[in-house]
């Protein structure tokens, strides 16, 4: 890859949705928009290599855009004065009147707040799936081409690229608009929007499957993707808990795994590696987040907090994260965060008051086949000195993954656990 394309695909990243967004409020149609998009694009690819990268790249690919437009536009145009006369009908001018490049000019110049917004709603409509969501996000949102997210979800090209099809065309026969909600919609649709950046987030941090441990691309996207809503909607206090989520939890990035990508647990990490702007820029936006009231990210980004104020394990204020915790189960209880607080209890008050929290989360089966139970119950049990028990339930742990690097690790335990070594673990690893 020569310097110049991959200065093209920098910018295309970066200034893709801003693109996509003002053109779709231009067309009314997603797919239209992409096309005379990536248009811009394969211009740039020919003509930047050729004269240069220009001065300013963003505002060249919008200019091309608007160029590709108002071709498409007079076309369509002159179609229609053509199917006039074949008809003895009466051509009719343009609906805005006057030259059709300046139509054009002064929409695409308009302030693009609300039509990344728009974008953001549209793509993570509740008529579409979570699946379809995600990836109709990265695609429109994170200018990431259909292989490259079908790479960091462990799916086939075809079969990405069918998903992304799909949800196009659900949008347009459902006849989905390019708007923002209604004022009472709002709250869950945002909801579904942060929600998909979470997903995006955590796929990136913790990979279900495949042979990495973690994917910092696509945590890298979902902090971007982020950081545009939080812009976009400076008054939503979940807006910047999640924010504040996402820079704290990827500050950690760096130290979580080792020179030959083997995951290196929190208990072990060096933090001297801990990534310090994510964290000065995840507390500033906790206490944004705060200030304006928070819920279940901001909760999460405080318990993020912790870890990341904390210079050891040793000395984390595991009583407070254990409280953070209590106070999440109340708003937003998933047996997720139940299993989290088991290992804050057992970090605060002992491994025995851990497991009996486990141990009756797991009689309700509702983390059945979740291999993080065992991976806790395992590190319990080898604290209070079962080895065989331990072993036992890391080895379930390794057989319920799909994550290569997390089997392999599980497994490691488990020896260790039967040598009775000291090895501590945590599900915010």
């Amino acid at each position: 890859m020569t310097a110049t394309t991959a200065a093209v695909e920098a910018v295309w990243r970066i200034e893709s949705g801003r693109l996509v967004a003002a053109l779709a409020r231009l067309t009314g149609d997603l797919p239209s928009a992409e096309d005379l998009a990536q248009d811009a694009l394969e211009i740039a690819l020919t003509q930047w290599p050729r004269d240069g990268i220009p001065d300013h790249p963003a505002s060249w690919l919008m200019a091309t855009a608007k160029h590709r437009a108002a071709d498409q536009y007079r076309r369509q145009q002159n179609l229609t004065r053509k199917l006039a006369i074949i008809g003895h009908q009466q051509a009719t001018d343009s609906p805005k009147g006057g030259d059709p490049m300046a139509a054009i000019d002064d929409d695409l110049d308009a302030p693009v707040h609300d039509d990344l917004l728009r974008l953001m709603f549209t793509a993570c409509h509740p008529v579409l799936s979570t699946d379809s969501q995600v990836a109709l996000t990265l695609r429109t949102l994170g200018g990431l081409q259909t292989k490259e997210i079908a790479r960091a979800f462990l799916t086939s090209e075809t079969t990405m690229g069918q998903r992304i099809s799909r949800a196009k065309k659900t949008l347009t026969d459902q006849q989905v608009r390019f708007e923002l909600p209604p004022p009472d919609e709002l709250p869950t649709r945002l909801g579904a929007v942060l929600g998909v950046i979470y997903l995006i987030f955590n796929e990136g941090y913790a990979a279900t499957a495949g042979d990495d441990w973690t994917r910092p691309a696509l945590c890298h996207d979902a902090i971007r993707l982020g950081r545009v809503l939080a812009s976009l909607q400076p008054d939503q206090a979940e807006v910047h808990g999640l924010v504040a989520l996402l820079e704290l939890q990827a500050s950690r990035i760096p130290a979580r795994t080792g020179p030959d990508g083997q995951p290196v647990l929190l208990a072990h990490q060096d933090r001297r590696k801990w990534d310090q702007l994510h964290i000065s820029r995840g507390l500033a936006a906790l206490d944004r987040a705060e200030q304006l009231g928070g819920g279940p990210y901001t909760l999460q980004a405080a318990i993020a907090a912790c870890h990341a104020r904390a210079g050891s394990i040793a000395v984390t204020d595991w009583r407070r994260i254990a409280a953070l915790y209590t106070v999440l189960a109340h708003i937003a209880s998933s047996p997720v965060v139940d299993l989290n607080r088991a290992v804050a209890v057992g970090m605060a008050e002992g491994p025995e008051r851990g497991l009996a929290i486990l141990e009756d989360l797991a009689r309700r089966k509702v983390l059945s086949g979740y291999p993080e139970l065992e991976a806790v119950r395992g590190t319990f049990l080898q604290q209070l000195g079962r080895p065989t028990e331990s072993r036992a339930a890391f080895e379930r742990a390794a057989a319920a993954t799909g994550n290569t690097r997390t089997r392999t690790l599980y497994l490691q335990q488990a020896e260790q656990a039967e040598r009775g070594d000291p090895e501590e673990k945590e599900k915010s690893s």
